[in-house]
Order: C-alpha cells, then structure tokens, then sequence
C-alpha cells in the first residue's frame, strides 16, 4: 500500500508554496523547486510533459472535468487535490488554478498555487472523491 506524505512532514511544506504553470493544452511550462522537490521530478523531467504525470488515480474523473470547465471560463478554480508522486507516494494539495494571460489579453496557459491541505479537508475530500469514483464505474 502506498503511503501518503504527510502534511505534517517539515520537508512538505516550509512556507513555500508549489507553483507550476501549463500551456493551454495543460503541458508543463514551468515548475518552481518546491514543486519538483514534492513531486520527485527534476525540473528537466517534468517541463513538456502533461500535468497528468502527477495526477492520482484516485482522483475522480468529475473533479477535472469541473476545473476545465471553471478555468475555461476565465475564473480560478480553488479545490483539494491528490497528487502521484514519481516515487509512487501521494501527497493532498489545496490548490487554485487560474488562467494566465498575455500582455495583449490572449490566453498564455495556466498557473496552479497549491499549500498542503489540512487533515480534516483531506478526510472529507477523500471520502466525497470515493463516492464520485464509484458513480464513475
């Protein structure tokens, strides 16, 4: 059974937050140290690759589907999220997503800010997640 890193870990969170940006086809433009460190990825594996890589099985289809749908609109998605380390553990991140933009208003892609999500959000996160995965099946 995988284990999780806790959020209480000092190597977890020290006041920085991760931050990664995409294109708008959800490819990795950018990804700061805390991010890599967190997710085991050096920063020359994950810049190209889809933002999937640190996706969770666990996490429900509908989850991603609502934050496209949010973040295509133009606003800031704000929900927990459980992410696949590269060494296989997981760790529970609160994130927004937000549309970034070019000087000229285009979209350029997004940015998510995540800091680590509390024990008692993950609890009720987790368990919503669970029902959602099984109206999936």
């Amino acid at each position: 059974m995988d284990r999780p890193v806790s959020v209480n870990e000092e190597y977890f969170f020290d006041g920085r937050p991760l931050v990664s940006e995409t294109d708008t086809d959800g490819i990795i433009t950018f990804a700061n140290r805390r991010f890599c460190e967190i997710s085991g990825y050096g920063v020359d594996e994950i810049v190209g690759q889809s933002h999937n890589i640190v996706r969770h099985p666990d996490m429900p289809k509908a989850t991603f589907a609502q934050l496209w749908k949010t973040i295509l609109s133009g606003t800031i998605w704000h929900g927990l999220i459980k992410n696949l380390r590269k060494d296989g553990k997981y760790c529970w991140v609160d994130s927004e997503i937000s549309p970034i933009y070019h000087s000229d208003g285009t979209l350029k892609g997004y940015m998510a800010a995540s800091k680590p999500a509390s024990r008692r959000n993950i609890e009720e996160t987790a368990i919503l997640y669970e029902q959602m995965i099984t109206k999936e099946s």
